[in-house]
């Protein structure tokens, strides 16, 4: 220790020793806190990641679905062409109409 020409006291010495041990914790505790926020934001962005991959996978599958049930509607079921042609028309209408309104 300094002595500067001052003159400690023991209970000086042992004040000061214990904020010295008190400052030690302080960092060793701000070094923790750093170590575990860090993990942290690894964590985090893992989990968005992979909630990333989970609604891309998500909209893939309902762009499916919605071109499965477009087939469905369409298909030709057994010999009734008359009833396929009317819901393709309908269909043909339903879209001229979105095409009309998007255009507005």
């Amino acid at each position: 220790m300094y002595n500067f020409g001052v003159v400690m006291t023991e209970e000086d010495k042992k004040l000061l020793s214990s904020f010295e041990t008190q400052v030690r914790h302080l960092i060793f505790l701000h070094n923790e806190a750093k170590r575990e926020n860090a993990e942290l934001k690894s964590l985090l962005d893992n989990e968005r990641l992979r909630n990333e991959k989970i609604l891309a996978q998500y909209n893939d599958l309902e762009v499916r679905y919605t071109n499965l049930k477009t087939a469905t509607a369409i298909s030709l079921r057994g010999s009734d062409v008359k009833e396929t042609k009317l819901r393709l028309s309908k269909l043909v209408r339903e879209i001229d109409k979105c095409i009309a309104l998007l255009n507005e």
